[in-house]
């Protein structure tokens, strides 16, 4: 008897993943946790709740495609709920990095007598921000640029050209992220310091945006590689660049 619906939503199926997915994600923190604090097994428990986060990162993404290029339940009021969901973490994540470059402003506009009253605190060696600051912000730019000739070569049909400008993507923000990780190894006394916490603070989590925007750009390549309808990979490198 074949199951007839008369609304445009989608009735999920049974699925184990969002339970497995909690518990590695669990074990993963737990593993860190140990890892930073020297415990026995903490590398371990660390290193198996990431492979398995990363397993269930994909069946869950391969049935989620199963879903909607297949069995076409991702109607036009169902590919809302992620553009919402998108635009409230969008807004929380604004609301996150303006309450810590807030108190950083804090701490640079009324600097406390523990360091003198003056900002940059004496001795300190501050970076210059023509140098490795400045192209790390020409970077994520003309990653949106990228990011908007791959989204016209998808729709044109033109796939030579999106995997391209898709691949440019991937190695500016791996590029980005290096860039990163080479700015604190070189100057890793400045990065303990009162001067330097809150940037490295920010720092760190704009490092985890980017990787997660990467994750996307791969994604979104392979799916291209793949020939899956441009109007179905359109949504998720929209994302992908609000992310970077």
């Amino acid at each position: 008897m074949i199951k007839s619906q008369r609304h445009s939503y989608h009735l999920v199926d049974p699925s184990p993943w969002p339970i497995s997915g909690s518990l590695e994600a669990l074990a993963t923190t737990i593993g860190s946790v140990m890892y930073m604090h020297s415990f026995q097994g903490g590398a371990t428990l660390l290193s198996l709740g990431l492979i398995f986060l990363l397993y269930t990162m994909f069946v869950w993404w391969r049935d989620i495609l199963r879903e909607s290029m297949f069995e076409g339940h991702h109607t036009k009021v169902v590919q809302l709920g992620p553009r919402y969901g998108f635009i409230m973490f969008t807004v929380s994540e604004v609301m996150f990095f303006f309450a810590l470059f807030r108190a950083s402003s804090h701490s640079s506009l009324a600097p406390t007598v523990e360091i003198g009253g003056i900002w940059p605190p004496k001795g300190i060696a501050v970076l210059d921000p023509w140098e490795i600051p400045f192209l790390n912000t020409l970077i994520p730019l003309s990653s949106g640029a990228v990011v908007t000739w791959a989204h016209h070569a998808i729709l044109a049909r033109k796939q030579n050209a999106a995997l391209r400008f898709s691949s440019y993507r991937f190695h500016g923000s791996s590029l980005h992220k290096a860039f990163k990780e080479w700015n604190i190894i070189k100057h890793p006394s400045l990065f303990r310091i009162v001067f330097m916490v809150l940037p490295f603070l920010s720092n760190r989590f704009h490092g985890f945006h980017v990787i997660i925007g990467t994750i996307f750009s791969i994604i979104c390549g392979i799916r291209q590689y793949l020939g899956h309808r441009p109007r179905s990979i359109t949504l998720a490198l929209k994302h992908g660049a609000g992310i970077l």
